[in-house]
């Protein structure tokens, strides 16, 4: 997608939500319950994305690394996402939140894939804000399916070799529709990008911080949000 320019606020404000395992630990309990709080804050941010006037809040759930942890973890996180779902239909929908779910959505349960669908299909008129939701999703996988489904196109002789060039290849990403991330937010104090976007991000501001995804609210946001305000970003112009 054309890259965005110079704004106070950004359009497409990305986030990789993180610390819910240690706030959990910190207080004694299992790490799940750090999860559960998560959900708050996602409420929290979402609010605070539509009162500031951003466009885009994405948000890295569930990555596809993620699927190695304990089985009995990812079985809560994926009830935990079926039970979001149906609990904030209303306030998505009150508040002109679109929801849009991205990522290699085959390795879901046929129930989980089924309520996600509802809830696309209930928000699609919604135009304050998306909520784009990445589940089940890496960097690197997004590239290789849109490599193979480009190489698939070429042989068949949809496309030119010649004609592909990078707004081309973006339109073979899952987030063909949605424009690149201006402010990546990392909760938690880790200073990397866990294979989130790798293309998408290439001239994308980073904003980290120390606090902890749960304890993550309104506050936070904002602060995120000014100071993307005072950066210059060129674009590897002068």
């Amino acid at each position: 997608m054309p890259m965005t320019e110079q704004s106070n606020t950004p359009v497409h404000v990305s986030i990789i939500m993180d610390g819910n395992g240690r706030w959990a630990k910190a207080r004694g309990k299992e790490r799940i319950y750090g999860h559960f709080e998560g959900v708050n804050s996602v409420r929290a941010c979402t609010e605070a994305a539509v009162e500031a006037g951003v466009r885009y809040l994405s948000l890295f759930a569930f990555s596809e690394e993620n699927w190695n942890r304990p089985a009995a973890e990812v079985e809560t996180l994926m009830g935990l996402m079926m039970r979001s779902i149906e609990r904030e239909v209303d306030s998505l929908m009150k508040n002109g939140v679109r929801f849009v779910v991205l990522g290699n959505l085959a390795r879901l349960s046929e129930g989980l894939r089924a309520a996600i669908a509802g809830l696309m299909e209930k928000t699609a008129a919604c135009d304050r804000l998306t909520l784009v939701v990445f589940l089940s999703y890496s960097g690197k996988w997004d590239i290789l399916q849109a490599s193979r489904r480009l190489a698939e196109d070429v042989a068949a002789g949809k496309v030119r070799p010649e004609d592909v060039d990078q707004d081309a290849f973006s339109q073979y990403l899952v987030t063909a529709d949605i424009p690149d991330p201006d402010l990546l937010i990392r909760t938690s104090g880790e200073q990397r990008i866990s294979n989130f976007l790798l293309w998408q991000c290439a001239y994308t501001e980073f904003y980290y911080t120390d606090v902890l995804w749960p304890d993550f609210r309104k506050p936070e946001f904002r602060a995120a949000l000014d100071a993307y305000a005072h950066r210059a970003r060129r674009f590897g112009k002068v």
